[in-house]
């Protein structure tokens, strides 16, 4: 059985192949190279749901998909859905500056990574689960794994940044890897039975 990953994001192909790994067994994940939709949504889910959507619409196959972010207690939960174009450049060392400038003078520094996966087939099933994983929002970039928000981002029992956390490590405790463990009994079900 083939299932597309629905991403054009290199680094998200990398991480979830990783956190995939064994429960893939029996399930090819093949790369998806088809246009991007417009990620419109109002919610990470939906988000998700639009890129698994026209993931499974244009191959045919069973698609999965993410949406992810950071979500900050003291900025009402910003940037949110807009992690990734947050300073409008797409450009990860911006959106951290950003954000940190956002911040100056606020006492609350807690954040959650949030991620959203979703399974979408051909024959019109979708189910979604939600990662969720908490944390605080650092004064400055620490490490240099990882990605995104990852250097300012300290996971909460941790005293380290996620940047600073081995690939293993981080996908063992993340909401991407929280949100993907919880979708492939799905998947493994619907496509294996």
């Amino acid at each position: 059985m083939k299932l597309v990953l629905a991403t054009h994001n290199a680094h998200k192909v990398d991480e979830l192949r990783r956190i995939l790994g064994a429960s893939l067994d029996g399930i090819e994940l093949v790369g998806y190279d088809g246009p991007e939709p417009v990620e419109d949504g109002e919610t990470f889910e939906a988000n998700a749901l639009i890129k698994a959507r026209a993931a499974a619409a244009h191959t045919g196959l069973a698609a999965i998909a993410d949406d992810s972010g950071i979500a900050v207690y003291a900025l009402d939960g910003a940037p949110g859905i807009h992690s990734a174009r947050y300073a409008g450049t797409r450009d990860d060392g911006d959106n951290l500056r950003l954000l940190l400038a956002n911040l100056l003078g606020s006492d609350d520094r807690r954040a959650q990574f949030l991620c959203a996966a979703a399974l979408v087939l051909p024959d019109g099933f979708e189910h979604t689960e939600l990662g969720i994983w908490q944390g605080t929002v650092l004064d400055e970039p620490v490490g240099g794994g990882g990605f995104g928000y990852d250097p300012i981002f300290k996971p909460a029992g941790y005293s380290v940044s996620a940047a600073e956390l081995s690939a293993d490590e981080k996908n063992a405790v993340s909401h991407r890897s929280l949100a993907f463990d919880a979708i492939m009994p799905i998947v493994r079900e619907r496509l294996i039975g």
